[in-house]
């Protein structure tokens, strides 16, 4: 595992930030860390690169059980941004390779195509300063990933950016998979990481509540059904579950244990028929609320 992290603990003053977190990320994934602001993500991050050392708990980055000797074979987007202002985008590219040992030269080269790629290959000498928020948090991101590491550390990337430059950082994250590097992110947004992470963890008040892909974050929510009858709307919810409402063309209710077609059967045998079925299955943040243990609007809050 290129990271793993067992019982991770950390104080500021009185305040506990995480309490014990234990987390381990397959090579060559995409993980997502989710959790509402204040969650204890970005303090987490920076204990498995070694900013930060735990209070109690361990940690091995790489292999390494001291994270910063691995630090050339990362690649980290930091929470706070910064570029200096009056460097050019494919210098800043470059410069931030060369931190990490990588020669300049190569790194001017890299950046250019890097830029290309990216859709900023017309601002390729443009100074920081000239570019919108969203084209410098894409030249900073290039720059953390121009060395080509193995491991990508990426704290709330998406924060700040309008739809197209997610769009384009996805798709960069997505490129970096497939050259074999392994990518650990984390974010309040529940849309980028339900299409892009294999696996995740959701911390709340600094603790994992729950582990695991996409698939089993869904699964812990039962399935719903939206049921359209032939005839007799009304009278049909006499007969499906307690939970079921009303919808303008029909009723949406619980998937019953054991499935749908005992109560299908029931409706038709009582005339109602079918007139449609849709199956609909619970959203990443539908999971998220159950486990994270918010009311909806709660949620809504801690996430924005």
């Amino acid at each position: 595992m290129p990271v793993r992290a067992t019982g991770l603990v950390k104080y500021f003053g009185n305040a506990r930030a995480v309490s014990g977190v234990s987390l381990a990320v397959p090579k060559g994934s995409i993980y997502g860390v989710l959790g509402p602001n204040g969650a204890g993500k970005t303090t987490t991050l920076r204990m498995l690169l070694g900013i930060l050392d735990p209070d109690a708990g361990e940690r091995t980055l790489l292999g390494h059980i001291k994270p910063r000797e691995a630090g050339n074979r990362v690649g980290y987007l930091p929470e706070e941004r910064g570029l200096y202002p009056a460097m050019k985008a494919r210098e800043a590219i470059a410069f931030m390779g060369a931190l990490r040992g990588l020669d300049w030269n190569e790194g001017r080269t890299r950046a250019d195509a890097m830029l290309e790629t990216a859709g900023l290959g017309h601002a390729a000498h443009n100074k920081i300063r000239k570019l919108s928020k969203g084209m410098a948090q894409l030249v900073q991101l290039l720059g953390s990933i121009v060395h080509r590491p193995e491991l990508i550390v990426l704290d709330e990337p998406f924060s700040g950016l309008d739809p197209v430059n997610q769009e384009n950082l996805e798709k960069l994250i997505l490129n970096e998979r497939a050259r074999g590097a392994t990518i650990l992110f984390s974010t309040h947004v529940m849309g980028h990481a339900e299409r892009m992470c294999d696996r995740l963890s959701i911390i709340a008040k600094g603790q994992v509540r729950f582990e695991g892909s996409v698939d089993d974050a869904r699964s812990t929510l039962p399935m719903r059904a939206h049921y359209m009858p032939c005839s007799g709307v009304e009278a049909v919810g006499t007969l499906l579950p307690a939970d079921a409402e009303r919808s303008e063309s029909g009723w949406r209710f619980t998937v019953p244990d054991g499935g749908a077609e005992a109560l299908l059967l029931k409706l038709i045998q009582n005339g109602h028929g079918v007139a449609g079925l849709t199956m609909e299955r619970p959203s990443l943040h539908d999971a998220f609320v159950k486990i994270v243990g918010m009311s909806a609007t709660q949620a809504t809050e801690a996430l924005a």
